[in-house]
């Protein structure tokens, strides 16, 4: 006598079979967006020829480490200039003794200064070349800055490397290791880089952007000042895509 198969018993094992053909697909799509694409496109990053030799960290004009480097960015001079702009940040008064008479007064007056200058740091033998901040509330003990300094090295488009050390002015007080008046950066310097690189998206002029993981070797610090910094490491890395000196 032939068994007749229970419509049941095959529609039981063709939910079955789809089962496993969807979680036979669901884990190659895992391992190839989480770890074979990853795993190449790590090797295809093509980095900044100036990233090859880049130091970690500024110094001061009497060769003491100064902030550590956290972001490079990828374009003109010109550009450069005009994201920043678009972006909300000012370029930095130049230090003399009228911009030092200026911060000292609006800093105990509780007066804006918007472009106050900054100190000098020091990479490849000289001081920054661009120096920019963001004023937070109406007193220039607060504040974001940030300095740049542009490689002599271009890639094959003809396109410099600026170099940046991102951090946030916090307060105004005596160096622990000059007694000098100073600015206290906050030590938390990767929400600095953070922050920039959120403001230069922003602008929408800003793209490719990708993290040199591994910069800094060594996560924590002090700068020349005595001020602790900690960072996870990373160089965030992004190119100025269209002319934002066209807007």
């Amino acid at each position: 006598m032939t068994q007749v198969e229970h419509p049941l018993a095959n529609h039981d094992e063709r939910w079955q079979k789809l089962l496993r053909a969807f979680a036979f697909l669901l884990g190659l799509y895992f391992l190839t967006a989480y770890l074979v694409l990853p795993f190449f496109w790590s090797r295809y990053i093509k980095w900044h020829p100036a990233l090859n030799h880049a130091p970690g960290i500024t110094s001061t004009s009497d060769g003491h480490p100064g902030d550590p480097l956290n972001l490079a960015i990828i374009g003109s001079e010109e550009d450069l200039k005009s994201i920043m702009k678009l972006a909300g940040w000012f370029p930095a008064d130049h230090l003399s003794l009228h911009s030092d008479v200026k911060i000292a007064a609006d800093t105990v007056l509780d007066r804006p200064y918007v472009d106050a200058p900054v100190s000098n740091l020091f990479l490849w033998g000289r001081k920054e070349d661009l120096a920019f901040e963001q004023p937070v509330g109406d007193n220039p003990r607060h504040r974001h800055h940030v300095r740049f300094w542009k490689s002599s090295e271009v890639d094959s488009s003809g396109t410099p490397l600026w170099l940046g050390a991102a951090t946030y002015d916090k307060s105004v007080g005596l160096s622990d290791t000059t007694v000098q008046i100073t600015h206290h950066i906050d030590p938390e310097i990767d929400k600095e880089r953070d922050h920039l690189v959120a403001n230069l998206v922003g602008t929408h002029e800003l793209v490719d952007i990708k993290y040199k993981t591994n910069f800094h070797p060594d996560q924590e610090g002090y700068n020349g000042g005595g001020d602790l910094w900690k960072t996870d490491g990373r160089l965030a890395v992004g190119t100025i895509n269209v002319k934002a000196t066209s807007k």
